[in-house]
């Protein structure tokens, strides 16, 4: 699609995008409340539980997707990761420093179409990139102890998979049901919602 005629943020921008974190960071917060209680489920193969993962990576491809402008996948995913450690995440402030990582794999796919390609092909390597930066971060400062072969390569593989469906295709359905509904308007996300 087409670039907003400047990359200056708006004030609108900015809010959207603070309202984008808050709630994903409420969201954050909860999903790790469920993502503990699924461990049971997962006792025989622990690596397959990353395929929860892409909740935790949706803020990132929504933000990119909404405000189309450099830094909005950045700033979603690690003020959503921020607002997630002040409620009490169990993971505390190292989630800060993973939100900004998790946040550059979104923007690092947005750069690649310098911020001109929202279609879902985008919205999918956006949400792959964000899951390789999560994948990479566990693989090296959560999960070095686990085994390489049964459990740190599925997992950074299932990660990215997760992150490429639930935030990459999902978060692109969600901007057009956002689009549909109106409150996108002010957005060129909501005045292409005939065309996404």
């Amino acid at each position: 699609m087409t670039q907003p005629t400047t990359n200056r943020w708006r004030t609108i921008d900015i809010v959207v995008a603070a309202v984008i974190a808050v709630a994903f960071g409420v969201i954050f917060w909860a999903w790790g409340l469920v993502w503990r209680a699924a461990d049971p489920l997962f006792a025989a193969t622990p690596a397959a539980q990353a395929i929860m993962y892409g909740v935790w990576l949706v803020p990132a491809v929504l933000g990119g997707l909404v405000i189309r402008k450099p830094g909005a996948a950045l700033f979603c995913e690690a003020v959503a990761a921020t607002i997630s450690a002040l409620l009490g995440a169990e993971w505390g402030g190292v989630t800060v420093v993973q939100g900004l990582i998790q946040g550059l794999g979104a923007e690092v796919a947005f750069a690649a179409f310098r911020y001109r390609s929202f279609r879902l092909p985008t919205s999918v390597l956006a949400g792959a990139l964000t899951g390789l930066s999560a994948a990479l971060f566990d693989f090296f400062v959560w999960n070095p102890a686990y085994d390489l072969t049964t459990y740190r390569i599925p997992y950074a593989a299932l990660t990215i998979v997760s992150a490429a469906v639930v935030a990459g295709v999902g978060g692109f359905f969600l901007t057009r049901a956002l689009a549909g509904s109106g409150v996108l308007d002010r957005f060129p996300a909501g005045r292409e919602r005939t065309a996404i």
